[in-house]
């Protein structure tokens, strides 16, 4: 016989607010958190941690794991400096994020 208790359906509930570019605040039945990142990679801090979620885009394939807080913090810290880096030299900071791409045109 099968446990019917382990297959009965739930609602959820989720609302995610946008407040950055990148930046959003989720709600839901069970609490609040917030998450920064975007299509392929996401950190979420809410009452399991820190989380990082690791993804590719359109497939629906993704690794999530939790993650410490002085990385969090690591992470911060590099984001601020590319953002300072990018104010003052913005072509430079491109050249350096696509160094990688192919040059076919």
């Amino acid at each position: 016989m099968i446990d019917e208790e382990k297959h009965m359906g739930y609602f959820r509930f989720r609302k995610t607010f946008s407040i950055l570019p990148g930046v959003r605040i989720n709600l839901s039945k069970t609490g609040v958190s917030s998450s920064i990142g975007g299509h392929g990679a996401t950190v979420n801090v809410g009452k399991n941690g820190p989380m990082v979620t690791l993804g590719v885009p359109g497939t629906g394939l993704s690794y999530r794991t939790p993650i410490s807080v002085a990385l969090i913090i690591a992470l911060v810290l590099i984001a601020a400096v590319a953002g300072l880096a990018y104010f003052f030299a913005p072509d430079t900071v491109r050249a350096l994020l696509h160094w990688w791409q192919p040059r076919w045109f």
